[in-house]
């Protein structure tokens, strides 16, 4: 018997999001219906099997990840053949049998926002700022949450031709949480929400209403642990460089005959 974690990434806009749900098609039901068809599992509750976190409806991810054990030899491409082609298992790690992938020491998330030219992005990289350090994030997530502080160790702004990235790391986030502070900052840089109005938000006390940026936007990138390496497969990892692109090509099809559509209404 041994116990390995896979690094698991999807594309997730054909997805119900990551955690199964009946009637729904998920990454999960996908996958762990992927690992009893590999012959890798029988049932979940004895092979140990645990997530490191779900992701909403429509978030891509390229470092989930999922553990369990097992007494077969696990072989990457051999899951992936029974996985459609937006999900893929990139990397395998052996962990210990105590090894509970919820425990993280960092997670990374990126959100990709176009900017057309009129976000001040200085006035964003300012704000971004604020959120660095632990703060009670309860008017960036559901109000229900039972414990709502939580700290971000790095939050950095870019731009990337026409789009602003986002890098917010943390040890674990809200349900919306990257999300929410997208639209702060989306705010801020559109001079919607000012920088000093931004920090009463950080004020369990002070309500606001952010509604969160599409969850198409946001990709889990990475889950990181203490002490453990994962061993990526290249032709895994090239599968799925192939699918994106085939996703990329088809949308950007659809926003060009949009665009075209849009033009021809402006034009009339």
């Amino acid at each position: 018997m041994r116990k390995v974690a896979l690094k698991v990434a999807y594309i997730g806009t054909e997805f119900h999001g990551f955690q199964r749900q009946p009637d729904f098609k998920t990454v999960e039901g996908e996958l762990i219906d992927a690992l009893k068809n590999a012959n890798l599992i029988d049932n979940l509750k004895d092979s140990g099997y645990a997530i490191a976190g779900r992701t909403d409806r429509g978030v891509h991810a390229l470092g989930n990840v999922v553990s369990f054990r097992t007494p077969e030899e696990v072989i990457i491409n051999q899951i992936n053949d029974f996985l459609p082609k937006s999900i893929r298992i990139l990397a395998k790690a052996g962990v210990r049998f105590g090894f509970k992938p919820r425990f993280a020491k960092y997670r990374h998330y990126r959100y990709a926002v176009v900017n057309n030219d009129y976000l001040d992005l200085d006035k964003i990289k300012e704000a971004s700022k604020i959120f660095q350090g632990t703060h009670d994030f309860s008017n960036f997530s559901k109000r229900s949450e039972r414990n709502p502080v939580r700290t971000i160790d790095n939050i950095e702004i870019k731009a990337d031709g026409n789009l602003l990235i986002i890098d917010v790391i943390g040890e674990s986030f809200l349900w919306n949480m990257v999300r929410k502070i997208a639209t702060a900052l989306f705010l801020v840089g559109n001079n919607e929400l000012s920088i000093k109005k931004l920090q009463t938000f950080f004020d369990p006390l002070t309500a606001a209403a952010i509604t969160p940026m599409p969850p198409e936007g946001l990709i889990l990138m990475d889950t990181i642990y203490e002490g453990i390496v994962f061993k990526y497969d290249e032709y895994a990892k090239n599968k799925f460089l192939s699918a994106l692109r085939n996703e990329y090509s088809h949308n950007r099809t659809i926003a060009a005959a949009e665009k075209i559509m849009m033009d021809e209404l402006i034009d009339h």
